[in-house]
């Protein structure tokens, strides 16, 4: 049997994001997803090590890297859409979860379980919420980079990011967002300075 799993996941290169909005520099999924899986770890580490935290920080980093799976059948909808009202989020979930398992379905069987949980993790596992929280902050990224090229478009987008993140439980997001968040704006001279 020809497995078609990896080959559907290597076209996350294909899928743009930020699709309804001016861009400066164009991101795809792939991309997005190795940033999340980079956040996720290091929120991870943050909590561990800084407030007593006991999450697995390679499980939340494995995590991110398949959050974004089912996107290689559906593509990326726009968050505003896929939050517009309850019936579109509710009809999307359904579409999303349909993806994954066919994703999961590409799969020898002998590896079904193993691949699984990584593609359809327990969305109430710590680590999962991590990956979360990641992906918000990767959204935040890509505000403050848009907003320091005066990119305004982000404006908004920005300021509903900022509010959902200080909502966050984890103190780790507070830390990454004072801590490593500005030097996201900063150009390449001052981060070699």
């Amino acid at each position: 049997m020809v497995s078609k799993f990896f080959a559907f996941l290597d076209r996350m290169k294909l899928i743009g994001r930020w699709s309804l909005m001016r861009n400066t520099t164009t991101e795809d999924v792939a991309q997005h997803t190795m940033q999340v899986a980079v956040i996720a770890h290091a929120l991870c580490v943050i909590e561990n090590t800084l407030y007593g935290g006991e999450y697995d920080a390679e499980k939340a980093a494995v995590l991110a890297l398949y959050h974004e799976s089912a996107e290689v059948v559906t593509g990326d909808l726009p968050t505003p859409v896929k939050y517009y009202d309850s019936d579109i989020n509710r009809a999307y979930k359904n579409i999303e979860d349909r993806a994954e398992r066919k994703l999961i379905d590409t799969l020898p069987s002998e590896l079904k379980a193993a691949f699984a949980h990584c593609v359809q993790p327990d969305k109430n596992s710590a680590e999962y919420k991590m990956v979360k929280r990641a992906d918000k902050l990767s959204a935040l990224v890509k505000c403050v980079e848009e907003l320091a090229v005066n990119n305004t478009e982000f404006k908004n987008a920005y300021e509903s990011t900022v509010a959902d993140l200080e909502k966050a439980e984890e103190r780790s997001v507070k830390y990454f967002m004072d801590v490593f968040l500005p030097a996201y704006s900063m150009s390449l001279d001052y981060l070699l300075d």
